[in-house]
C-alpha cells in the first residue's frame, strides 16, 4: 500500500542527518579498524543514530 506525502508534512517532521562513515570516524577519533568495521556493517553513509549505536571506542584512562 502506498500513500502520498505532502511536502509541508516532511518539513515539519524533520529529516535524519546522514554522515559519511569516514568523516564520523575522524570526528570521533575512532581507530582504523573500527572505521573499517563500520564501513563493512553500514556502508559508506549512515544515519547519525546508526553510527552512534554501532560505534565502539576504547576507554581513555588516566
Amino acid at each position: 500500500m502506498t500513500t502520498h506525502l505532502k511536502l509541508e508534512e516532511l518539513n515539519n517532521q524533520g529529516l535524519k542527518k546522514v554522515w559519511s562513515v569516514a568523516e564520523f570516524a575522524k570526528r570521533y577519533r575512532l581507530h582504523r579498524e573500527e572505521e573499517a568495521r563500520l564501513l563493512k556493517l553500514l556502508g559508506p553513509f549512515a544515519s547519525q543514530q546508526e553510527l552512534l549505536m554501532n560505534a565502539t571506542r576504547a576507554p581513555r584512562f588516566r
